[in-house]
């Protein structure tokens, strides 16, 4: 069991969960929320997320990206923990939890949600996977923008109250930056081995240096669009109770500007998801005591 949650990047879930709190919580401002899809939503959006841990696990393996020398925690399928067919097969069943959570949702909610849930899946498995990985062109942190953050919010909202509108892609945008933000950190500390291995990530193009900029800029930039909502929109200066998580944030900006090591990084990677999840959680708090 131990060795499959360490498949499964448990630390990398909060990604998953925090949109849906925030597209739901929208959806409760507007006085609609619906328990059932909300379950089938985090659902959905979890085990999308584990699926994807798992096929990048089985991809990089086979690319032989996960060597030896990398600073991050052991891949089960490079470090030979678990064979690659049975990675391969939870990567299935993952992704067919998710997609008999996704059914529910199409049947309640629309035949759009089929769109969202197919390219939601496909994305997870062509990041590393397939003839041309985005991962490995310097793709991942916008995809990653794209479907934790705008998909994810706007999607958990629509399928609340079966319709869109700007407050929620507004609301989405400092999510899926801070989620961008967890990639970010994951790849400047495997700058060197992804190097060695061709992988040719945002961070391997930029170098260290300017990915360290990047990661503050995220991260400061969340914080001053939380409050896009309340400025320009219905919404009121509630918004500003994500901004508590701040101190936080700037401690893991300091950290990553500060230490090259494996073990701080590793620490970093850990504080940026678990950030991202306080200050969705504040976020989502925020839109509620809005009404």
């Amino acid at each position: 069991m131990r060795i499959w949650l360490v498949a499964a990047r448990v630390r990398t879930l909060p990604a998953a969960v925090a949109p849906v709190l925030v597209g739901t919580a929208l959806a409760g401002f507007a006085g609609v929320f619906h328990p059932l899809r909300f379950l089938a939503a985090l659902i959905g959006a979890v085990f999308i997320q584990v699926g994807t841990n798992l096929s990048n696990d089985y991809s990089d393996a086979r690319r032989g990206a996960d060597t030896e020398d990398r600073l991050g925690p052991v891949r089960v399928t490079a470090g030979g923990l678990v064979p690659p067919g049975q990675v391969l097969v939870a990567t299935y069943v993952s992704f067919g939890v998710a997609v008999l959570a996704g059914a529910y949702l199409i049947a309640v909610a629309g035949w759009q949600l089929l769109i969202v849930g197919a390219a939601s899946i496909l994305a997870g498995v062509l990041y590393t996977g397939g003839p041309r990985p985005y991962g490995y062109e310097g793709l991942g942190e916008v995809f990653v923008f794209l479907f934790f953050g705008i998909v994810a919010v706007a999607g958990s909202y629509f399928v609340q109250v079966r319709h869109l509108s700007w407050e929620a892609f507004a609301l989405a945008v400092p999510v899926g930056l801070l989620a961008a933000a967890i990639l970010v950190v994951n790849n400047l500390r495997d700058i060197e081995t992804d190097r060695r291995a061709g992988k040719r990530t945002l961070a391997v193009r930029l170098g260290r240096e300017r990915t360290r900029t990047l990661f503050a800029a995220i991260v400061y930039a969340s914080y001053l669009l939380a409050p896009i909502t309340w400025v320009f929109g219905p919404l009121r200066p509630w918004l500003l109770l994500s901004w508590l998580t701040l101190p936080v944030g700037a401690q893991v900006v300091r950290t990553v500007r500060n230490h090259l090591d494996g073990p701080s990084l590793n620490a970093a990677l850990a504080q940026t998801g678990a950030v991202q999840l306080a200050f969705c959680m504040l976020l989502s708090a925020g839109v509620l005591l809005s009404r």
